[in-house]
């Protein structure tokens, strides 16, 4: 499986007007390597990083502002469904019995929820609002999307093992079609092998290592 190094950071470093400090996110290690295995589209650089801090989970996607495209129907799921996001996926097991799905779109809309194998979703569950926080903001031609997730809750829900939480990094990119339709690039860090576009399958994780 893919690995990545989750950063330990000093707590308190919360800006004004961000969940960290830009200067903070420097100290992350910066995963770039996505793909889009089942079409030949382009996409822009994407890049992640996380960090955490004994309490929280910190996590932040960067991505060009000019590709975005958002539903503003409503706040619904389908308004975000329909829109430019980015997603992470958390399992207890391999089984994916179950694991927990946060999708947030580039205005910081939040469609998270419980699932099982073959699409088998709880919308009714839920992150309470003291275990997860989300914020976006703009800078030159860069959108970030940004948030944090506590610790706890991750224990709570059996998610954190041998400091490693085995975790999926997505992007749904839309793009208008030759029919004026808007029409999704599903871009994975984990290429999961698949025929046609799936996340919700076990190999499109990998492993977040939780460094001491």
């Amino acid at each position: 499986m893919k690995e990545y190094q989750v950063v330990l950071i000093d707590k308190n470093i919360k800006s004004d007007n961000k969940i960290i400090a830009n200067s903070v996110w420097e100290k992350a290690n910066c995963l770039t390597d996505f793909c889009s295995p089942w079409n030949d589209n382009l996409f822009s650089k994407i890049e992640f990083r996380a960090l955490w801090d004994l309490d929280n989970l910190y996590f932040n996607f960067r991505i060009k502002k000019s590709d975005v495209y958002i539903d503003k129907t409503d706040d619904s799921f389908d308004s975000i469904c329909n829109s430019d996001r980015v997603e992470l996926f958390f399992r207890s097991n391999e089984l994916l019995s179950p694991y927990y799905c946060l999708e947030i779109d580039t205005e910081g809309r939040i469609m998270d929820f419980e699932a099982y194998p073959d699409w088998n979703f709880d919308f009714n569950w839920k992150w309470s609002k003291e275990d997860i926080e989300v914020s976006t903001s703009t800078y030159d031609d860069v959108l970030e999307v940004e948030g944090r997730i506590s610790i706890e809750s991750l224990n709570e829900l059996q998610l954190i093992k041998n400091d490693t939480i085995e975790t999926g990094v997505y992007r749904a990119k839309f793009s208008k079609a030759d029919n004026d339709q808007y029409v999704p690039t599903w871009i994975s860090w984990v290429n999961p092998n698949t025929e046609k576009p799936n996340f919700h399958i076990a190999s499109s994780f990998g492993k977040f290592i939780l460094m001491r």
